[in-house]
C-alpha cells in the first residue's frame, strides 16, 4: 500500500516536471503598486509575465500579490489562461506583416529572411522570443509601456492566418490562391 503511494508520487511529480519544463515563462516588470486604505498605504506587488513554448504558443498574464514571489506566481497562472496559438513558417517568421493595438500601444511586424532574428524591443521582444518566431522585423509605436506593448503584441498575433486558412474561408484549394486571373487582351 505504501509502496503504491510512493509510486504514484514520484509518477505525477514527473509528469509535473514535464509539464513544466516545456513551458518558459519571463517576468517583463514587476511593480510595486499601492492602496489608500483607512490605516494607511497598502503595498503590492504587480508582475507582468511572459509565458510560452517557442512552439508558437504564448501568453501575457498579470499578477498581483503581497509579495512578488506570490505575483509571479499568479501572473504565469493568468498567462497560462490566455494562450495563443501562433502559426509559424518553415523559416520560424510569420506568414504576413501584422499589426496590433492594446491600450495607447501599437506594434507593427513584418516577416524576415532566415538568419536575420528578432529585431524588436522591449516587451515585444521576449513576447515573439516565448511564442518560437526566430525571424522577424518589429516596431513599437506610440505607449512605451510595457504591459500595453505586450497586449498589443498579443494582439497582432491573434489577427495572423496561414494560406490554409484563408483557402479554407474561401472555400478553394490552396493552390487557387496563387494562380492569376486570365485577363483577355483585345486582339489588335
Amino acid at each position: 500500500m505504501a509502496e503504491q503511494r510512493e509510486r504514484r508520487k514520484k509518477a505525477s511529480s514527473r509528469t509535473r516536471e514535464k509539464e513544466t519544463s516545456a513551458w518558459q515563462e519571463r517576468v517583463i516588470q514587476i511593480r510595486r503598486v499601492s492602496k489608500v486604505v483607512k490605516g494607511g498605504k497598502k503595498l503590492s506587488f504587480r508582475a507582468i509575465v511572459v509565458v510560452g513554448n517557442e512552439r508558437g504558443q504564448v501568453g501575457v498574464g498579470v499578477g498581483k500579490a503581497s509579495d512578488v514571489i506570490g505575483a509571479v506566481r499568479k501572473g504565469v497562472a493568468d498567462g497560462k489562461k490566455h494562450l495563443v496559438d501562433v502559426p509559424l513558417t518553415k523559416a520560424n517568421s510569420i506568414p504576413h506583416p501584422a499589426k496590433g493595438s492594446g491600450g495607447g500601444a501599437a506594434v507593427m511586424m513584418r516577416p524576415a529572411a532566415p538568419g536575420t532574428g528578432v529585431i524588436a524591443g522591449g516587451a515585444v521582444r521576449t513576447v515573439l522570443e516565448l511564442a518560437g518566431v526566430r525571424n522577424i522585423l518589429a516596431k513599437q509605436l506610440g505607449s512605451n509601456n510595457p504591459l500595453n506593448n505586450a497586449r498589443a503584441t498579443i494582439n497582432a498575433l491573434e489577427t495572423l492566418r496561414t494560406f490554409a486558412d484563408v483557402a479554407s474561408d474561401r472555400g478553394i484549394p490552396v493552390e487557387n490562391l496563387y494562380a492569376q486571373p486570365a485577363v483577355s487582351r483585345p486582339q489588335s
